[in-house]
């Protein structure tokens, strides 16, 4: 249907997670605090990984760029959120919209591909152990990396390109906090189905190669642990990949679940809530999971402490 004798909509209404002025207020608290803990847990592991000599490594030079992803990718819609919460004015121009939309995915498809790069890494290190060094050396993970980051940018291009054909003249209010693509298909006047099929072949490409590429890696993983004979070296490979394994789990499957299913499966209440999950507390909790867990990065801040001290 196209929009033949009606107006296009310049501007969207965001109508966010719930209409109810009192849990609104709550929200804002809420989700006030969970960004700051955000910022403050991510640029913390950048900084120690970028000045403590003894996190030099692969891993932790993959951390640091998952930490820069993690940052970005609930800036771009948690900022502006907590702004309609305020300010209870939830418009967001067309350019604005479609602005956020691109680099949710940009950066959302970067971070799957990261975190199958990061699979790799752990294969390589427990199943490759004594070429690890020599296959994995910094130059190598500085080019991974950056596939990362341009392969996402190539990502969200198509898929920004495909919704922006879309006409939208019959409602403006998008029952979401942000702008993502199916609340949007739900507005449009145009057939979508063809440019649903193409973002799903996209989507099942990057999301659904990454989530393989990973699978592979931990049934490899897995498989080279259980030939492992003593107890305590089972343990301590299991250690290594444990919380890299939980983060992709919950990540690639909210992934999955949202963007690669038929529309006629499509919840918008529970959507919000998965959204809510992979792009707000997932970035929260990832520098938990992976690293204040984790040895070094204790004694590395226990280092980065005893410097500041020094200079007091």
């Amino acid at each position: 249907m196209a929009c033949e004798n009606k107006t296009l909509v310049t501007e969207f209404i965001l109508e966010g997670l719930s209409k109810d002025v009192t849990i609104q207020s709550k929200l804002l608290l809420i989700f006030s605090f969970i960004y700051i803990i955000t910022l403050i847990g991510n640029f913390t592991l950048i900084l120690l990984t970028r000045i403590d000599n003894e996190l030099s490594t692969p891993m932790y030079y993959f951390l640091f760029n998952l930490s820069l992803l993690d940052i970005s990718f609930t800036t771009v819609t948690v900022p502006n959120m907590l702004v309609n919460l305020y300010t209870k004015n939830k418009s967001i121009t067309y350019t604005g919209c479609f602005t956020q939309l691109y680099f949710f995915h940009f950066l959302g498809g970067s971070e799957c591909l990261l975190l199958a790069i990061m699979s790799l890494d752990r294969y390589m290190a427990i199943c490759e152990p004594l070429r690890y060094t020599q296959i994995m050396n910094m130059d190598v993970c500085l080019r991974m990396a950056l596939g990362c980051w341009f392969s996402g940018v190539l990502f969200s291009c198509s898929h920004t390109v495909h919704v922006a054909k879309l006409s939208f003249c019959t409602s403006n209010v998008i029952n979401h906090f942000f702008c993502d693509i199916p609340p949007l298909y739900q507005l449009s006047a145009t057939d979508t189905r063809s440019s649903t099929l193409e973002i799903f072949i996209v989507g099942g490409f990057v999301a659904g190669g990454s989530f393989l590429l990973t699978l592979v890696s931990y049934v490899l993983i897995i498989s080279s642990i259980l030939k492992i004979n003593s107890a305590k070296g089972k343990s301590k490979a299991f250690s290594t990949c444990a919380s890299h394994l939980m983060v992709v789990s919950i990540f690639f499957g909210t992934i999955l679940f949202m963007y690669l299913r038929p529309p006629s499966a499509y919840s918008q209440e529970n959507d919000k809530l998965f959204c809510v999950f992979y792009n707000i507390f997932t970035p929260m909790l990832n520098p938990v999971i992976y690293s204040f867990r984790n040895k070094d990065v204790k004694r590395a801040m226990v280092r980065l402490s005893k410097k500041m001290s020094s200079y007091s």
